[in-house]
């Protein structure tokens, strides 16, 4: 019979594995490093994992295929949860918190750099990945969460970004010049929709282009129609914040 599915473009598909946490009923699997649907009747055709694709890989078409079967999700299911607890996908992209030692009495040992001096630097970063494109906007670490969307070369520019910036929030990242400004508004809707967002809190550079950043941020709270409170610091090049 005729319904709808998903089709992947494997010629698109980077194979970052984010469809894969974002299908519910194990559909998709890496196969030779590209996201591949292992059997129609593991797709129910709702498409969760269109909208967490980096690449628009994932389309919903209409075919003939064979109808999707509950029982069969449910034991292959179960025969995964018998397996070794191994990560599947892309296991740079898998979601992660991070928890931070908070005994003050034990200090980071301190890590030697080039010229023989030692610094005793912590870092303050609270999950895994931090890439926008590649964080699912369903992540468990993003309900409840302070966000800093930072663009990317901030942290190289302003020397305590660890201190002032990500501590007690969770970190998105992205270039606004180089990436889908379209894809980050998108994204950035979705994970308002999704999670209780208590504020955003934007670092951008001075340079112009990055603007795109904060652009997307103001339009994807619009379109969620959630406006949560908003902050944002523009840190120059010479690494002071304007």
């Amino acid at each position: 019979m005729k319904r709808n599915i998903i089709s992947i473009d494997e010629n698109k598909c980077n194979g970052c594995g984010v469809c894969i946490n974002a299908c519910h009923e194990g559909a998709i699997e890496l196969v030779n490093g590209k996201a591949k649907l292992i059997s129609d009747e593991y797709c129910d055709g709702l498409g969760d994992c269109l909208p967490q694709c980096p690449t628009d890989a994932i389309k919903m078409v209409e075919r003939d295929a064979t109808d999707y079967d509950q029982e069969a999700v449910d034991r292959k299911k179960e025969q995964n949860d018998k397996k070794p607890n191994l990560p599947c996908g892309c296991p740079g992209t898998m979601e992660k918190s991070i928890k931070r030692n908070i005994n003050l009495n034990v200090k980071q040992a301190p890590t030697k750099i080039s010229s023989g001096a030692e610094l005793s630097v912590s870092s303050e970063l609270n999950q895994w990945p931090v890439q926008l494109k590649l964080v699912n906007s369903k992540a468990g670490f993003l309900n409840g969460a302070d966000i800093l969307i930072a663009a990317d070369c901030t942290a190289y520019a302003y020397g305590d970004f660890h201190k002032e910036f990500i501590k007690d929030r969770v970190t998105l990242i992205g270039c606004p010049k180089l990436d889908d400004n379209d894809y980050y508004r998108q994204k950035i809707a979705d994970i308002l929709k999704n999670n209780d967002i208590k504020s955003i809190t934007v670092v951008r550079m001075e340079v112009p282009c990055c603007s795109g950043i904060v652009s997307s941020v103001k339009e994807g709270m619009l379109q969620a129609g959630i406006i949560v409170p908003y902050k944002e610091v523009t840190i120059g090049i010479n690494g002071v914040i304007i």
